[in-house]
């Protein structure tokens, strides 16, 4: 949510992040509504005034008429009828009023909710994904992904679905079966190298780089959603759930969540946290459901885009203050690279245009492995291979916690200030699987596993 003080002052400020971001809404009629809506609650107020002014002056004749003679009553009493008609109007007025300002209150709250977040000066104006723009890449020792797979090990790749269905990894056959499209069962080493990655993630955000841990609902009220800035834009990639038992009318709706950031941003809604706290450094391992609506014919083979999976998120809450926001965004893209360069996986960083925001990100940067099995089919039909994503981490300042309500006490004013907030994925499985599977894979259709994950597997060294 955007600070309305300030779309009130720079209207345009908010026109143009909004058309850089390719969302439509009517700004002016926001700002006619917030308009209408202050204008009617000063006049409240000031009925509100006249109210409390009639009662004293009604109290005031009533003490006269108590001491009046019998000559002077009747005027009194007088005086006291007509200032009781005028209550009465005010009451007629204020219910009408209060009418409007339900109403007008609700279009404002609608229009107010769909404002995106401007995109920081420093971000590269777009019109779609492919105007992003490649910050670096790292490769391991003796990989490089401007060569073929084949020029670099060897022998022609398989993909991750050939590899793991050798290995009897993966069953996608029966995961259909069971629960329809984009669904799969991991099997064997499939769901070990799974679980091994996920620990280790988690291992590695909370004995290594200090963050606590969390465990979050996955099915929360809607109104997280909204808080978290997923609603109303998002809304169509949600699973809602329309009878969660033992809920009441009055709870609203209920829905998975598609990332673990949800319930670690939720858990201190409404709060207002000591300045000394900051800055919160969470991480939580959840599984994670995603409609993929729109993305119908897109990645439908294998475990790219799925509707289930599970992830290590980490997120960070600090003080509202734009360098210390930056320097966490760097720093949460650091743990992923250390962690991408410890898998020995080849990758690159994308600075995220405008268009390819979303609507609560200042800025963007997302991580892309290499994957083999990726990209366009050269003459003999085989991939030639492709980066893919596996990691965004967002910076938004105070756009969830404003949603939320979530602030702290500034120590020079004691004002409470709305935090600011960041996310970045550690590792997604099984997407991540992807690249270890293709890019580890050997000649007999084995894979090295990582070294780095061994220990999670029991120092087992290769799945064959």
């Amino acid at each position: 949510m955007i600070d309305l003080k300030d779309l009130r002052t720079n209207p345009d400020k908010y026109r143009r992040g909004a058309t850089d971001k390719l969302v439509t809404v009517d700004i002016d009629a926001l700002l006619q509504f917030d308009a209408e809506l202050r204008q009617a609650m000063t006049r409240r107020q000031e009925l509100a005034a006249e109210k409390n002014r009639i009662g004293k002056q009604i109290g005031g004749v009533a003490g006269r008429l108590k001491k009046a003679g019998d000559p002077e009553r009747p005027q009194f009493q007088a005086q006291i009828k007509q200032r009781q008609e005028r209550p009465n109007q005010i009451k007629q007025e204020e219910a009408q009023l209060s009418d409007r300002i339900t109403c007008v209150r609700a279009q404002r709250d609608a229009l107010w909710l769909a404002v995106p977040q401007p995109a920081d000066l420093d971000v590269p104006v777009g019109t779609s994904a492919a105007d992003n723009i490649e910050l670096r890449r790292w490769n391991p020792p003796g990989f490089d992904t401007a060569r073929r797979f084949e020029e670099n090990r060897g022998f022609v790749p398989r993909g991750h679905i050939e590899l793991m269905k050798i290995l009897g990894m993966v069953d996608l056959e029966r995961g259909v079966k069971m629960a329809g499209t984009r669904s799969y069962v991991l099997k064997g080493d499939g769901m070990r190298l799974h679980q091994a990655i996920l620990r280790y993630a988690f291992d590695f955000m909370t004995s290594e780089n200090g963050f606590t841990a969390l465990s979050v609902p996955t099915l929360v009220r809607d109104q997280l959603l909204i808080g978290t800035g997923f609603f109303p834009h998002g809304r169509d990639q949600v699973y809602e759930i329309a009878n969660r038992p033992g809920s009441a009318a009055t709870d609203g709706g209920f829905c998975l969540t598609g990332t673990a950031e949800v319930g670690l941003m939720g858990f201190h809604e409404g709060e207002i946290l000591d300045c000394d706290q900051l800055p919160l450094t969470y991480t939580s391992m959840s599984t994670c459901y995603r409609r993929e609506a729109g993305a119908a014919g897109k990645d439908t083979a294998g475990l790219f885009r799925i509707h289930q999976f599970d992830k290590v998120e980490q997120v960070v809450i600090c003080r509202a203050d734009e360098k210390e926001s930056r320097h966490w965004h760097q720093r949460m893209i650091g743990y992923v690279e250390t962690l991408m360069q410890r898998l020995q996986l080849p990758y690159r960083l994308l600075q995220c245009c405008t268009a390819d925001l979303g609507p609560k990100s200042a800025d963007m940067i997302d991580i892309e492995a290499w994957m083999p099995g990726r990209g366009p089919a050269d003459d003999n039909g085989r991939p030639t291979g492709a980066y893919g994503e596996t990691h965004s981490a967002s910076r938004l300042y105070d756009y969830q916690c404003r949603r939320l309500n979530l602030r702290y006490r500034d120590p020079g004013t004691e004002r409470p200030v709305f935090c600011h907030a960041l996310n970045n994925t550690v590792a997604a499985s099984p997407r991540i699987l992807i690249p270890i599977v293709e890019i580890h894979q050997n000649e007999d259709a084995s894979i090295s596993i990582p070294e780095i994950l061994r220990p999670y597997l029991q120092g087992q060294e290769r799945i064959s």
